[in-house]
């Protein structure tokens, strides 16, 4: 559910802890904690909260989507499936949009699309679909991702195929789909259909 600056402020009253109070206080703890249970449990929460455009701005001064940017390089599969799931629900906002692709987050999901959790996969094809813009649509549709796009689209799990079928019909043109096709064909690839 989507909260205004009003209920906030009526829901912790006058003496609560506030929002941007909150945020930097998982913040904080992310930082100062070696316990690897408890920066899951935190980026977790920190996805949850970027549905809500209200923390959108405490994101942004806080440098959250940093946190999220760096949590897709850790080798901890959930702390990468976590931050890519935060990274896909902000960015759907445009100043988010252009923060992640001016801070290199298009190369970095894209290394999301070969993890092993299928809500890794999944949240990095959504979060690919946002990014695209006139500027990055040449990196995201790159010869490598449309040949993954295309194994993906073969998958025996149907989000996994569902989804990625919408990646090449509505972001991917024909030229660059038959030369995956072909890279596949001359690399022994047979798709299963």
């Amino acid at each position: 559910m989507f909260s205004s600056k009003s209920y906030l402020e009526k829901k912790t009253g006058p003496y609560g802890i506030g929002r941007l109070s909150y945020l930097q206080s998982l913040v904080n703890e992310y930082q100062n904690t070696d316990d690897i249970e408890a920066k899951k449990q935190i980026m977790a929460n920190l996805a949850n909260f970027a549905y809500d455009p209200i923390n959108y701005e405490n994101f942004r001064t806080l440098n959250i989507l940093d946190l999220f940017l760096d949590g897709l390089e850790e080798s901890e599969e959930d702390l990468v499936e976590f931050a890519v799931g935060g990274i896909c629900n902000a960015c759907a906002e445009r100043d988010n949009r252009k923060y992640v692709i001016d801070n290199g987050g298009v190369k970095l999901v894209i290394g999301c699309l070969s993890r092993y959790s299928e809500d890794t996969v999944l949240s990095a094809i959504t979060t690919l679909m946002y990014l695209v813009t006139q500027e990055t649509r040449a990196e995201i549709t790159c010869l490598p991702v449309v040949e993954c796009m295309l194994r993906l689209s073969q998958s025996k799990n149907v989000r996994l195929r569902n989804l990625a079928t919408v990646f090449l019909e509505d972001y991917c043109n024909d030229t660059v789909i038959q030369e995956a096709k072909t890279m596949q064909k001359n690399n022994g690839y047979v798709p299963t259909t």
